[in-house]
């Protein structure tokens, strides 16, 4: 899969994520797995690609929603380990 591509799909799962109004730190695993199943339907993937898939959605909404944040400084934060 191509960087655009993963990109596409990241961006196909933060746009259902923010429909849904979901608070960008939930943990409830019966509400991620909506996503989840959202990718592998969509998508066809399935298991921890699958969720690391949803993670860097909801990572990618974070970014995109904070204010005047550098990745590279406050990374840690959002729990991206930038350094």
């Amino acid at each position: 899969m191509t960087d655009s591509e993963h990109d596409f799909k990241i961006e196909q799962v933060a746009e259902l994520i923010a429909q849904d109004r979901v608070s960008l730190d939930e943990q409830d695993q019966k509400k991620l797995q909506k996503y989840r199943d959202f990718v592998k339907t969509k998508f066809h993937i399935e298991g921890d690609p699958a969720t690391e898939l949803v993670n860097e959605a909801f990572l990618y909404l974070k970014l995109v929603n904070a204010k005047d944040v550098d990745p590279l400084q406050d990374g840690d934060k959002f729990g991206a380990g930038f350094s």
